[in-house]
């Protein structure tokens, strides 16, 4: 029967071969050219978008109330 210390020992052999593995590098590799490529097409991340998303909202309710404010205030000139 093997020893549970063997088997710790060969687990953390095979975990340090796999983290150096080219296998890791070619990750590595995908990842960077795949960043490179979502920075080349100004693509933002969701969290930016629904920042974005929200600025826009309120924009347009400020401009929604200003809109109704000259309105107001050309109809008391006018009226």
């Amino acid at each position: 029967m093997l020893d549970p210390k063997t088997l710790e020992e060969l687990g953390s052999k095979m975990t340090t071969l796999l983290a150096n593995s080219p296998a890791r590098d070619l990750e590595k590799n995908a990842r960077a050219a795949m960043s490179g490529l979502l920075a080349k097409l100004d693509v933002v991340t969701r969290e930016e978008f629904d920042i974005q998303t929200q600025v826009l909202a309120r924009t347009r309710e400020k401009l929604k109330e200003l809109e109704a404010r000259v309105e107001a205030l050309e109809k008391a000139r006018l009226g």
